[in-house]
């Protein structure tokens, strides 16, 4: 028994696969939704897997043990939400200070200001669209500028707003070809500064540079830029494991500083890299789900083309069901068989899906900054998707041909 289980498994495959052979254009119809509906989940989740890798790697990489105390959140996802964020109060330095020498138990603070659309010129060259950075000392150290030359801006020359800055590698590459910077002189928006440190080179993402920019002492920013900018403020912990105790530490601290009361929710953000990170993943898996949903449509119009197209197969073969009937095959052997065909037929037709959505990931991410990353699990999904639709759609064709009276079947022409 297992034997002859085994014998007309294979003969259904393979009967499936002369069927598709033999009608090569309506076999390719039949399979387009089924190809596009696998097609379209494997890219999606290749792009959506590889923008959190890419997020999580170079974008939200504050580290375990830091956090941000901002006025608004760093990702806006609605209208209201900025609406009530401009509303909230700003930010000031004395807020910073007050942070920085009420909490006993941070390692370090800091604050920062940054702004973009700068133009960088060291004598007749230029660098636009530069991201100027007003920071605390502090800041550069828990940011972890990585510098490659030179030294960090230091303490005094914050409190005495001196001069002085640090660069990133483009300004290297496109205004100091060939030259060392360190002790050069550039001007940010017509401010002059001195070179004192250039940053390691960290690529980009999607495209944007990261390395086109400018940090400057917050006290040399506010005196260039003005003061109206609502402060960053960068903490901390002594370690991952503290993170939470320094949290909850300066939270209190900022209540107090905006006289919150205890029943009042916060009326600004604490942001850890997890906290980010869920944010985007929050973001990443709509845009996933709506995705998913229209190729689920295309799935199911492949199916029912697919039984469309069983059906018309049961009519062509009429007098073969009704021979084999005759023969002595039962109702569940039709049945099988038609069933091992609708399934082989959306299985191949998902695994050009497959190989579809691998080579359109592969494709888009060469020649565009779109990241994509693919791991086993949705090529997986994806058969067993398209193998079900074609077991679910040609259930209707299957049983209409186990039921067939072989005496009728025989009869037809």
């Amino acid at each position: 028994m297992p034997g002859n289980a085994t014998i007309a498994f294979g003969e259904a495959v393979r009967i499936a696969l002369d069927s598709l052979w033999a009608h090569k254009l309506r076999s390719l119809l039949t399979l387009v939704g089924v190809v596009i509906g696998v097609m379209s989940v494997i890219t999606v989740v290749s792009f959506v897997d590889g923008a959190n890798r890419y997020v999580a790697e170079k974008v939200f990489n504050l580290g375990a043990d830091v956090f941000l105390v901002s006025r608004q959140p760093a990702v806006i996802t609605n209208y209201k939400q900025y609406q009530e964020a401009q509303q909230r109060r700003k930010f000031t330095m004395e807020d910073y200070r007050e942070v920085r020498d009420g909490c006993k138990i941070c390692a370090d603070v800091g604050a920062g200001v940054t702004r973009g659309g700068a133009e960088v010129k060291v004598g007749s060259n230029y660098l636009k669209d530069t991201n100027i950075r007003g920071w605390t000392p502090s800041v550069v150290r828990i940011y972890d500028v990585g510098l490659v030359s030179g030294r960090l801006i230091t303490d005094s020359e914050m409190q005495h707003a001196a001069s002085v800055c640090e660069v990133g590698q483009d300004i290297v590459d496109n205004l100091f070809a060939g030259v060392d910077p360190v002790g050069k002189e550039i001007r940010v928006d017509g401010l002059p500064c001195e070179v004192v440190g250039v940053g390691k080179k960290l690529g980009s993402v999607l495209g944007q540079s990261r390395d086109n920019w400018v940090i400057l002492p917050i006290t040399t920013y506010r005196r260039r830029y003005g003061t109206g900018d609502s402060i960053l403020i960068w903490v901390k912990a002594r370690s991952a494991s503290n993170l939470s105790a320094t949290l909850d530490a300066v939270r209190q601290i900022v209540r107090g500083l905006r006289h919150i009361s205890f029943k009042d929710k916060d009326d600004f953000e604490l942001e850890t890299n997890q906290s980010l990170l869920d944010i985007w993943a929050g973001v990443s898996s709509g845009f996933f789900g709506g995705t998913i949903a229209l190729a689920s449509i295309s799935l199911i119009v492949g199916g029912i083309v697919i039984m469309n197209i069983m059906l018309v197969s049961v009519t062509e073969r009429m007098r073969e069901i009704g021979l084999r009937k005759s023969l002595g095959a039962r109702r569940v052997d039709i049945l099988m068989q038609f069933l091992v065909e609708s399934s082989t037929i959306s299985a191949i037709g998902g695994l050009l899906g497959v190989a579809g959505g691998v080579m359109l990931s592969k494709l888009v991410s060469w020649v565009t900054p779109l990241p994509s990353s693919l791991e086993m699990w949705p090529i997986v999904v994806g058969l067993v998707m398209s193998t079900v639709v074609g077991l679910f759609f040609g259930i209707y064709p299957a049983s209409k041909a186990a039921r067939l009276d072989p005496i009728v079947a025989l009869r037809v022409e």
